[in-house]
C-alpha cells in the first residue's frame, strides 16, 4: 500500500473520518445530477453540504470538495468566499441578517442593527459570547416593501419588523 504524504494544517485528511464517509454518501447522489465530465459544476452543492456536516467551509472542508468534485483547492476558496450563504468560520447557532438598505432603513432598521450589536456585544458578522448567534448586516434582503426586514437562520424572512418582533425573534433563538 502506497504512503500518502504527511497532511498539511487545513488538510481535509484530518477531518473527522465518520463525517467524510457521511459527506461522500451524501455527496454521490448529487453527482448524478451533472454530466460525469462536468463533476466540477457540483462545487456549490458540495460546499453547502460540507457546510452543514462539519460546521463551516473551513479551509479543510474546501480542500475535501476540491478533491472529490476534481478541481483545485484554490477554486474552492473562491466559491466558498464568494457566496454568503458559506461561512468559512464557525457560526454561532442562530444567524441574523439585517438589511440596512435604502428601504430598511428608512423603516428603523439601522436603529434596530445598532441596538443589537451593542445587545449581542458584537460587530458585523461576530458571534455573541455565548455561541448563540452570529449577526450580520446585509445589502438586500428583497423585502422593500414590507421593510425592514431580517432573515432569520437563512431559512425565514421576517418583514415589517418592530422592536417588539425583534424581541419575539430573540425570544425563540435558544
Amino acid at each position: 500500500m502506497a504512503s500518502q504524504p504527511p497532511s498539511t494544517p487545513g488538510d481535509w485528511r484530518d477531518l473527522p473520518k465518520d463525517k467524510v464517509a457521511r459527506f461522500d454518501a451524501e455527496l454521490a447522489p448529487v453527482f448524478l445530477r451533472y454530466p460525469p465530465d462536468r463533476r466540477e459544476a457540483a462545487m456549490l452543492p458540495a460546499l453547502r453540504l460540507g457546510q452543514e456536516i462539519f460546521g463551516h467551509a473551513s479551509p479543510a472542508v474546501q480542500q475535501l470538495c476540491a478533491d472529490r468534485v476534481g478541481a483545485s483547492p484554490a477554486r474552492a476558496e473562491e466559491v466558498a468566499t464568494f457566496y454568503v450563504m458559506l461561512h468559512t468560520e464557525p457560526t454561532g447557532r442562530h444567524i441574523l441578517d439585517i438589511c440596512t438598505n435604502v428601504s430598511c432603513c428608512l423603516a428603523g432598521s439601522e436603529r434596530m442593527y445598532r441596538d443589537l450589536k451593542k445587545r449581542l456585544g458584537v460587530e458585523s458578522g461576530g458571534t455573541s459570547a455565548d455561541g448563540r448567534i452570529t449577526l450580520r448586516e446585509v445589502e438586500c434582503l428583497g423585502s422593500c416593501g414590507t421593510a425592514p426586514a431580517i432573515l432569520v437562520d437563512e431559512r425565514e424572512m421576517v418583514e415589517r419588523v418592530t422592536p417588539a418582533k425583534l424581541e419575539k425573534i430573540l425570544g425563540g433563538l435558544e
